[in-house]
């Protein structure tokens, strides 16, 4: 069976962006299936491809996956008009693919929302059964964040939103409150699938090799968050924390901030100018190189806003890279991972908005070592034995598949 599978961001993990799309077109291959993946240029990846682009396009083999790249260039530091541009370019190069390319089944995948687009055309004017993964609830998470205000807009995003899961044959939700807000559309449950990002085991559970940013002595509690420094992040939080920890004297912890985005600069310019030296802004790694990152750390951060929306409503890659490492994670908002990292015993869940718990917890880490050590070993088990991406990848596979079985 062929998939013709839709994902702006794609990237392998030569990239530092997720790495999801990548494991479901491995897991397809290894199924006995084929795939071409339909993708733009995204800063933080890499499709894999180097041919020169022709009239906006490429297209080679990687991996045994079939990859169509447009030369659209996308990153984490644009501003809405800019991001709503290449996403409208994506979605109407993406139609022709649609309606072209042999497929027994189209995927399609968030973000952005647009996504779902040529899936749409697909279903309706190409005969084509359509399964559509949804990764965050649009548009009630940008509503809920206040990125995007215009009733028009949020009017306009709620009609794709309800086109998209209507059209769809088949949906798939990351999260128990994914699955939820696509049902509460009016979509019947036994067309959604509750399939989370999973852990890559292979490749963060192998011993890399350990490395440190520069000045981390190995005696120094290292804190790492990996990802977006956006305005959902919320990392004001993380150098609220890192403000309570230099009042008190606790030289002792490091806090590493790995990654890029639109509020990097102004975290930085923070950052110095509060002397927090306990604050280090790392560019963004490859995968490979992370391992090494997450392996010479202590702790994992699982930093976000304090919006209700994100509660039970998200499914954050970097929550299972840290668990993949066996990475004890310091979670500062509630909702199921919250109750998950408690319920297990794998690390450490703070109230919102609580920069002295924040603080708290990080020198209940640093001075309890033990006791963190076994956080490390129940975070590991709690990846191998529910969130494996092999196990998960088989799943999301027959449940795809099985949509173009007429």
């Amino acid at each position: 069976m062929h998939v013709l599978y839709f994902h702006q961001h794609f990237s392998t993990p030569e990239g530092s962006a997720g790495t999801r799309s990548y494991e479901m077109a491995q897991a397809l291959l290894r199924n006995g299936h084929s795939v071409t993946m339909v993708c733009g240029s995204y800063s933080q990846g890499n499709t894999g491809l180097t041919s020169p682009f022709s009239k906006g396009r490429r297209r080679g083999q990687v991996d045994g996956v079939d990859i169509i790249e447009f030369k659209l260039n996308y990153g984490n530091d644009m501003g809405f008009a800019q991001r709503a541009k290449v996403f409208a370019k994506f979605a109407m190069g993406s139609i022709g693919i649609a309606l072209r390319e042999p497929a027994d089944v189209v995927f399609a995948t968030t973000t952005p929302l647009t996504a779902g687009i040529p899936g749409i055309f697909a279903r309706w004017l190409g005969r084509k059964p359509f399964v559509f993964e949804v990764r965050d609830l649009w548009p009630e998470l940008p509503k809920a964040m206040g990125v995007i205000t215009n009733p028009v807009v949020l009017w306009l995003m709620s009609v794709l939103e309800w086109a998209s899961y209507r059209s769809a044959n088949r949906l798939i939700g990351l999260s128990p409150g994914i699955v939820e807000g696509i049902a509460a559309r009016g979509v019947d449950k036994s067309r959604i699938a509750m399939v989370p990002n999973g852990c890559d085991l292979d490749l963060f559970a192998n011993q890399a090799d350990a490395w440190r940013p520069e000045g981390v002595s190995d005696d120094q509690l290292l804190a790492i968050f990996t990802g977006t420094h956006g305005n959902a992040n919320g990392l004001d939080a993380v150098l609220n924390a890192a403000k309570v920890l230099r009042d008190r004297g606790r030289d002792d912890i490091r806090i590493a901030l790995v990654g890029q985005g639109r509020e990097k600069p102004e975290l930085q310019k923070r950052a110095r100018a509060e002397n927090l030296h306990n604050v280090l802004f790392l560019d963004p790694v490859p995968k490979m190189r992370l391992a090494g990152l997450m392996a010479g750390a202590d702790i994992g951060l699982q930093i976000l806003r304090n919006v209700p929306a994100f509660y039970f409503g998200t499914s954050p890659n970097k929550f299972f890279d840290y668990i993949s490492a066996g990475l004890p994670v310091l979670n500062n908002y509630p909702g199921w991972l919250a109750e998950m990292i408690s319920d297990k015993d794998c690390g450490i869940a703070v109230p919102p908005d609580d920069q002295h718990a924040f603080a708290d917890a990080l020198i209940e880490a640093a001075d309890n070592r033990e006791a963190l050590k076994l956080k490390a070993t129940n975070a590991l088990h709690l990846a191998q034995t529910k969130f494996s991406r092999k196990d998960l990848s088989d799943i999301w596979v027959e449940w795809v598949t099985s949509a173009g079985r007429r």
